[in-house]
């Protein structure tokens, strides 16, 4: 029996709002979903990841990464960092992969600190900034050093956008061809850095 015409319409109407329910990518309490080198950088500490130490140097970048690849989506999380010495720095990257044999990422990463916070970076990859906000902007969406800010990420097709803090950061589109549209999602601690990253409240939107 065909379905009557008011029940398909009321399916098409709810249908995309359960595809795109938002989902939380860390529980707050376990590296479930998470792979990296778990308690020998990173640690949960008041339901948050960590990394870092403020007594301690970071030798060299590290990234704790999730082990489901993601394309169309927009993520957002809270982010704090704290240091003493050196590249006080971290990221959150997107569309990106390990690369085999090595401790560093390939791919799109939403910089933070060391003066470039809201800015778009290609990490290991093309090895520049694709996209920054002006002065103007980051003066109205950065904090001080220590305090948690939010991000806001939307990949969709071959735009970025970015938002800090509430405020528009970036709005890029990738011209070049080749670029991956999908891969794993992480976060960095920047080695040369006495320092401590934390993120938190991690929750995506499949698009």
């Amino acid at each position: 029996m065909k379905p009557p015409a008011l029940l398909l319409l009321l399916l098409s109407l709810l249908l995309p709002v359960i595809a795109d329910e938002p989902v939380a990518l860390f529980d707050g309490k376990t590296f479930a979903g998470w792979e990296g080198n778990i308690d020998k950088v990173w640690r949960i500490e008041d339901g948050a990841l960590v990394a870092g130490s403020l007594t301690q140097k970071q030798e060299k970048n590290d990234f704790l990464a999730t082990t489901k690849d993601y394309g169309d989506f927009e993520l957002t999380l809270k982010w704090k960092l704290e240091g003493t010495e050196g590249f006080v720095n971290g990221g959150v990257q997107f569309r990106s992969q390990r690369i085999p044999d090595h401790h560093e990422v390939i791919g799109y990463q939403a910089d933070l600190g060391a003066g470039y916070d809201g800015a778009l970076y290609d990490e290991s990859r093309r090895k520049k900034m694709l996209a920054q906000p002006s002065k103007e902007v980051l003066a109205k969406a950065q904090k001080p050093l220590g305090e948690w800010n939010e991000y806001r990420i939307r990949a969709e097709g071959p735009r970025i956008q970015m938002w800090l803090n509430g405020i528009q950061t970036v709005d890029y589109t990738e011209t070049e061809p080749g670029i991956a549209m999908t891969g794993l999602i992480a976060v960095q601690i920047h080695g040369n850095a006495t320092s401590v990253v934390q993120y938190k409240d991690l929750v995506i939107n499949e698009l």
